[in-house]
């Protein structure tokens, strides 16, 4: 797989902080991959995927150092919006995204800005709308749905674009775990049908693991360990060191392992979990 993002000892620090908020980032998202980004609050997880975005330096004051190459293009070399509409964004406030009155006036104002023709806007919103399952609530003003409704509205309304690269800010962070998961059933659909380039920062890792090919995590705003999902989790004394805490099945057998119970490699997944399960006790 080709390489679309590339951050080269990439480095942001906003205006009148004393500490930059990223320091000296390496890193390679290669296309079709669905990543995992994690760390603790302030870790800088949020300015990793702006300046993915190109929101940074866009939108943001700041000293930059080093580059952040999409597509071959330094994020500075894009146009005013151009950057956005191959990595779209959807933010972890949904509202903050909305600007029309009802769910498909949301959905079809980026593509009336594309000029796109009734047709090909027809064909657009009946095919995000049933992959986000908003086809009842296309009459409803989105400020009234639920806050798991509303997510949908703000990620269909990006996928509506059709972005290459899909960059999603803690998407769930105001959810209850039923909406929670009909997001990530979402992102799983396209992940599996659409094979898009999905970059997902989240706290909540019961959903993301199973989805992530591979993960990273930030802390004290550098990059200290990004591998394939499975082998990232094998380092459970260093997340549980920066204050991340897995799913339980997973910290179970870490106790397990460090007790001389079991010297297997951590199950990640549910259906890991019960096979080693059966193989210690069944």
């Amino acid at each position: 797989m080709s390489v679309i993002i590339e951050l080269k000892d990439y480095s942001w620090k906003y205006l009148n902080t004393q500490q930059p908020a990223l320091d000296k980032i390496n890193l390679q998202i290669e296309e079709g991959m669905f990543i995992g980004i994690i760390g603790p609050n302030g870790s800088g997880k949020t300015t990793l995927a702006y300046s993915m975005n190109g929101l940074i330096p866009g939108q943001y004051n700041g000293i930059k150092n080093g580059e952040v190459v999409v597509y071959g293009r330094e994020v500075e070399q894009y146009g005013h919006g151009q950057l956005q509409k191959i990595a779209g964004m959807v933010f972890s406030d949904p509202e903050a995204q909305f600007t029309a009155m009802t769910v498909e006036d949301e959905l079809v104002f980026g593509l009336e800005n594309l000029g796109m023709s009734i047709p090909e806007i027809r064909e657009r919103l009946e095919w995000v709308t049933e992959l986000t399952g908003l086809e009842k609530m296309l009459l409803k003003p989105p400020y009234e749905l639920s806050g798991g409704q509303k997510q949908r509205v703000a990620l269909a309304a990006v996928l509506a674009m059709t972005p290459k690269i899909l960059i999603l800010d803690e998407p769930t962070t105001m959810l209850d775990p039923v909406s929670r998961r009909r997001v990530f059933d979402v992102l799983a659909k396209l992940k599996n049908e659409q094979h898009n380039t999905i970059i997902v920062i989240e706290h909540n890792l019961e959903n993301l693991i199973p989805l992530a090919d591979r993960m990273i995590l930030l802390s004290n705003n550098k990059l200290i360990l990004e591998d394939e999902t499975h082998q990232f989790f094998q380092n459970m004394e260093l997340l549980t060191k920066v204050g991340i805490y897995p799913p339980g099945a997973l910290r179970f057998f870490y106790e397990l392992k460090k007790a001389g119970y079991t010297s297997n490699t951590l199950p990640v997944t549910l259906p890991e979990a019960s096979k080693q399960l059966k193989q210690l006790f069944g």
